[in-house]
């Protein structure tokens, strides 16, 4: 994958992501419709390239400003994330130079990969995750699970002890799908089933579309990064 095909792709995808959310908001209060009209609206530009580096820039103001609305990102890590692509995207247009517009592109990789990584350091460094009591509490008491019938997995703590190890090792290991194309490939399914399934039983929909949004710079950085050592 080229990088133009990278950036462009997350261009679409992002813009997606925006999309989504801006719909949810129209159908809410009012106070928050010209918010979501104008988040709507830009994303829509950059989804059709037009004029990238004014509609994205745009658009991150728009979004820094809507964050200052809801008072913090009241999605947490998908907010987050949104701003993230979306300041890379930006940096990789308005960049002086191929080096440091390449570079902002390959920032977002890294915060891609480590997004996952440091999730699963962090789970295993915790007793209760690693054997399953942190996961059983999601189930038992949190607000996430879309359907009460899902609750009864609470006291199921050997299925949980597994698919918390599952998840563990997934995101502890992901850094070596860098090292081939098609580990890099069935890792981001792997992934992208991960979100889905999170978005089915917790309801976090959004996780999936913005992190969707980041593949397309992992896939280009991972073959610019073994070109490059290939060449050496």
């Amino acid at each position: 994958m080229t990088f133009d095909t990278a950036q462009r792709l997350t261009e679409i995808l992002l813009a997606l992501a925006f999309v989504q959310q801006g719909l949810e908001h129209l159908a809410g209060p009012r106070r928050d419709r010209p918010w979501a009209v104008a988040q709507v609206t830009l994303a829509l530009g950059v989804a059709w390239g037009v004029a990238p580096v004014l509609s994205e820039g745009l658009l991150l103001l728009v979004s820094i400003a809507t964050i200052r609305h809801f008072r913090g990102p009241y999605n947490g890590g998908s907010d987050r994330m949104r701003l993230l692509v979306l300041s890379c995207l930006w940096l990789s247009r308005v960049a002086p130079t191929v080096f440091w517009q390449r570079a902002a592109l390959g920032y977002l990789a890294a915060q891609l990969v480590l997004s996952y990584t440091i999730a699963g350091w962090v789970k295993l460094a915790n007793p209760d995750w690693r054997s399953g009591r942190a996961l059983g509490d999601v189930f038992a008491f949190s607000v996430y699970p879309v359907s009460e019938a899902l609750r009864a997995w609470a006291d199921a703590p050997r299925v949980l002890r597994a698919v918390a190890w599952l998840a563990i090792a997934f995101e502890v290991l992901f850094p070596l799908a860098l090292l081939h194309g098609s580990t890099l490939a069935a890792a981001l399914v792997v992934a992208l089933a991960f979100h889905l399934i999170n978005a089915a039983v917790f309801g976090l929909n959004r996780f999936v579309w913005i992190w969707l949004a980041g593949y397309p710079s992992l896939w280009w950085f991972q073959q610019a990064t073994l070109a490059h050592l290939f060449e050496r």
